[in-house]
């Protein structure tokens, strides 16, 4: 099922997308709600964890956790910080930026000219599962640079 479906506080869009990598068929399923994104990735319908993270204006470094399943497993918390961005600001939640107060006591700051900067631009509060036993950080930064391209082709669906 792909498309906007209507909601009360606003629009819902649901987004689905395979890979073939490693001889393995990964599927994707992205649903963006109006101030969060929910990414599933697996190769079987199950839910074994779930992370989020969200920005946070005293560190440079998106704040996350595990919500569901072995703590010990990070994959989810890791892509779920890189998938993330400050929400009210606009500035990448990543290491270099320049955090500060204006006049006003309001956040302010400099995002980095990072090449992967514009891979972390969903601007939201960002829940993950991965739900891949492969754990071979290539693998995983294969589906990385998967999901990556699938926001550079799609960025409205993120």
């Amino acid at each position: 099922m792909e498309g906007p479906l209507a909601s009360a506080a606003g629009d819902v869009s649901l987004h689905n997308f395979s890979a073939r990598l490693w001889e393995q068929l990964v599927h994707f399923h992205v649903m963006r709600l109006t101030d969060s994104l929910f990414l599933w990735v697996g190769a079987t319908p199950h839910l074994r964890n779930l992370a989020v993270a969200m920005c946070s204006r005293y560190d440079s470094i998106p704040v996350s956790t595990s919500l569901l399943g072995d703590t010990s497993d990070t994959t989810s918390t890791g892509l779920a910080q890189r998938l993330g961005l400050a929400r009210e600001t606009g500035l990448v939640c990543e290491c270099g930026v320049d955090w500060g107060l204006n006049k006003d006591h309001e956040v302010e700051g400099s995002t980095p000219s990072h090449s992967n900067a514009h891979f972390l631009k969903t601007n939201k509060q960002v829940f993950v599962s991965y739900n891949l036993h492969n754990t071979d950080s290539n693998f995983a930064l294969l589906v990385e640079n998967r999901i990556k391209e699938e926001m550079e082709t799609f960025p409205e669906k993120f």
